[in-house]
């Protein structure tokens, strides 16, 4: 039953495939995936194992992109910073989905970007990912510790 929420999800009124994002998808089968749990259903099929595996292979890879720390309120938010920017839904969700930090990424993910965007846009636009889009935590560690090797390295010379 709950695959059939999963589906319906993704399903539009005439059949069409509806886009989502990274974020509902892993919450999606976060979701589907403690339901089984509480349920407490064995493997039984093949069919049900292949199901499995692709359940665990799309969390394992989804739980190490930005997504899984982008909640419903940040999704929101960071809709709400993009309405100025007249980006096209697929290059919002884009953005969303990839939380790009420099402007040869913007330039990957928006179409004709260097017609439609000027240089301040393009800045003012990664500034918004990074402020409203969580990063990933390892890489502020990284930066922090850059930053202090090279505030400790300045000193010394």
């Amino acid at each position: 039953m709950a695959v059939t929420a999963v589906l319906a999800a993704l399903i539009r009124e005439k059949n069409q495939l509806k886009t989502i994002s990274d974020p509902l998808v892993f919450k999606l089968l976060t979701d589907l995936k403690e339901q089984r749990r509480d349920a407490g259903k064995s493997k039984h099929s093949v069919g049900q194992q292949n199901l499995n595996t692709i359940m665990y292979e799309t969390l394992k890879y989804l739980s190490k992109m930005p997504c899984s720390r982008q909640s419903p309120e940040i999704v929101k938010e960071f809709l709400g910073t993009m309405t100025h920017h007249k980006l096209t839904k697929a290059e919002k969700l884009q953005l969303l989905n990839h939380r790009p930090q420099t402007a040869v990424e913007i330039q990957l993910m928006v179409e004709e970007s260097e017609e439609r965007l000027s240089e301040e846009q393009i800045e003012e636009l990664i500034q918004n990912v990074a402020d409203v889009l969580p990063g990933d935590p390892e890489e502020k560690n990284v930066a922090a510790a850059a930053d202090a090797e090279m505030d400790g390295g300045g000193e010394q010379s």
